[in-house]
């Protein structure tokens, strides 16, 4: 144990991978419960098959854990994780071990106790600790709090936009909304690098989004045979403003300087109420 490599996740595909690891448990179990089948040996199945589930939990757990940490490494604004999956799948790889040796295994108390206290702490040398700082640093005065449920709402409202675009059989409106939601995210990775604006881009993060949320919700609601061009012409030149304002607000924020959105949020409301 003393030479294991501490874990160190860089993405969540890397995550993913480790985690499958466990997975290797699995296999010589389910061996196990197969030829207790077949030699119809009732207990052993019982035990084994329990044992089976227990370490398919664990890993199942874990690997909530592992995407849960790269989520964790990969936001620039973020809250520790408030489930420490890790840390439950250490003490289930433990107590799965214990079970296994000592019921299944049919080995002493002591002997079971030893191995499942070493895969326990083999886990956390190897896999490490859940996240437990919060990483809200360069906020100003901004709190934490604010930051985080403006950045939330604008990326389930950016969601909703993918959402229905994905709905939406026109190419162009479609491209066009792809490269809205580009933008809109760079913005935002822009807006959570240096949130100290948060007050004022809330309105662009919000109203913006929010708006052209409701243009596709209320787009797909309709049967796209029914919009006539001259509506979808409206449409492509709503996605033409819009497209010139993210660059515009992009640039602004990339030097620091405050939103100027008034006027342009008014056009907005008034594109989307035509």
């Amino acid at each position: 144990m003393a030479k294991a490599k501490p874990y160190k996740p860089n993405t969540a595909s890397a995550l993913s991978k480790k985690g499958t690891l466990l997975y290797l448990f699995l296999v010589p179990l389910f061996v196990a419960v197969i030829l207790a089948l077949l030699q119809t040996n009732i207990k052993a199945f019982i035990l084994n098959s329990v044992a089976f589930a227990l370490f398919f939990i664990t890993a199942k757990v874990s690997t909530k854990g592992f995407t849960q940490e790269a989520d964790y490494m990969n936001a620039v604004l973020i809250k520790a994780p408030k489930i420490p999956y890790k840390t439950i799948s250490g003490f289930l790889l433990g107590g799965a071990t214990f079970f296994t040796v000592w019921f299944a295994g049919n080995e002493s108390f002591l002997k079971a106790l030893f191995l499942g206290s070493i895969a326990t702490l083999g886990y956390y040398l190897y896999y490490g600790f859940d996240p437990k700082k919060d990483k809200l640093e360069n906020l100003g005065d901004v709190s934490a709090e604010f930051v985080l449920e403006t950045i939330n709402e604008a990326k389930e409202k950016l969601g909703m936009i993918k959402s229905h675009k994905n709905q939406i059989k026109d190419v162009k409106l479609s491209d066009d909304l792809s490269t809205a939601v580009g933008k809109a995210e760079n913005i935002l990775e822009t807006i959570q690098a240096d949130p100290k604006d948060i007050r004022v881009a809330r309105k662009f993060l919000i109203v913006y989004i929010d708006g052209i949320a409701k243009v596709t919700d209320s787009y797909i609601s309709m049967d796209e045979e029914d919009i006539n061009s001259e509506t979808k012409e409206k449409l492509y030149t709503l996605m033409t403003e819009l497209d010139t304002r993210f660059d515009k607000e992009l640039d602004r924020l990339k030097n620091n300087n405050q939103f100027d959105l008034d006027v342009h949020i008014d056009v907005l409301k008034e594109q989307i109420k035509n």
